[in-house]
């Protein structure tokens, strides 16, 4: 058995995830490769592997690199691989996940997304305010905005509509990131010094434009539960938005207390992924007026040393198992098929 890993070489915490991997299949005495597109003898290499590790990033070189290769390799090679498409061809792309979610009738959030300028109009003259602004693209609730009336709207609309968005970083006042950044510092920056910060998110390089998507806002949300499957397994905890927000996700206001968790959430996630046929997938759950759970938004990938920090999982049949795992030994020990890979006992990494 020999496992072929993709070295990316940023951003930094890429290169953390694959050390874990790393460092499990070397505890298991598991023969692996790290491959670069690069090499000019990569496609003989990949050949040779019986799995293929590309868990790729919220990074615009990684999009492109992972929707030119990872067809070829899982489809035309025939080559195991993770992400597998079902999993990943809708990764940070809100509108594919909206379309994805509702075409199956699951609960996702009532959303809107226009490809026309008019058409984006029209529905915002007459929408009922607030609504949420997202772009396709961000994580940590960066590109996401509240938007208090038409006006706002419009703004936004022919802003999309005219010259684009930038991905890398959304210019409003009510974008998280810049938020952050000015509550950091608690004072009047010159604007060109704050223009400069607001630019330091690399490897970001595509424009959102002549697309709008809005969700519906459900109030009264004091946090989301974030479910994560991982094969038949599901982990689950409660991230509590931000002072004076509405927004939980990155807010690392955390509370991983099962006992305060829906097992609805747990019993939905595990039908989705499993019709879905998703390997892994981490899904952000809100409240809408009734009490009823709705899906927010979805990610194949997500931060480890969370999941790790998790009391233990339930299983499909909703059987709870104590313990603290990493997400990779889970994804190998499915991926490899092997119910006696062992996890190693210290893993000091920070992931």
């Amino acid at each position: 058995m020999l496992i072929g890993i993709y070295n990316f070489k940023y951003p930094d915490y890429q290169i953390r995830r694959n050390e874990i991997y790393k460092r499990i299949l070397s505890y298991n005495e598991i023969e692996f490769i790290e491959l670069d597109i690069d090499d000019i003898d990569f496609w003989n290499k990949i050949k040779t592997v019986d799995l293929f590790l590309f868990r790729w990033a919220h990074i615009d070189d990684h999009h492109e690199l992972a929707n030119t290769i990872l067809p070829i390799i899982e489809n035309g090679l025939k080559i195991h691989v993770f992400p597998d498409l079902n999993t990943c061809w809708h990764f940070d792309d809100k509108v594919k996940q909206f379309y994805l979610l509702k075409a199956h009738k699951f609960p996702i959030i009532d959303s809107y997304v226009f490809w026309e300028k008019e058409s984006a109009l029209k529905w915002a003259e007459s929408a009922e305010y607030p609504v949420v602004f997202k772009l396709k693209k961000g994580a940590g609730s960066t590109n996401v905005l509240l938007l208090s009336n038409y006006k706002d709207s419009k703004k936004i609309i022919k802003q999309i509509f005219g010259k684009g968005v930038p991905a890398s970083g959304l210019k409003h006042k009510g974008n998280i990131k810049y938020k952050s950044i000015e509550n950091f510092f608690r004072v009047k920056i010159d604007k060109y010094i704050l223009n400069k910060l607001r630019k330091i998110q690399p490897n970001t390089w595509q424009i959102g434009k002549n697309y709008i998507l809005f969700q519906k806002f459900l109030a009264n949300n004091k946090f989301d539960t974030r479910v994560t499957t991982i094969g038949n397994r599901a982990f689950a905890f409660r991230r509590f938005v931000r002072d004076d927000d509405f927004r939980a996700s990155g807010s690392g206001k955390i509370d991983f207390n099962r006992n305060e968790i829906d097992l609805r959430l747990i019993q939905l996630a595990l039908k989705i992924s499993t019709k879905l046929k998703f390997q892994s997938m981490a899904y952000d759950f809100l409240y809408n007026e009734k009490g009823e759970p709705e899906i927010c938004e979805i990610s194949y990938t997500f931060v480890d040393s969370v999941i790790y920090n998790c009391e233990g999982f339930w299983d499909e049949n909703m059987i709870w198992h104590e313990g603290h795992y990493w997400p990779q030994y889970l994804q190998l020990k499915d991926l490899l098929q092997l119910e006696n890979l062992k996890q190693p006992e210290i893993i000091d990494i920070k992931s």
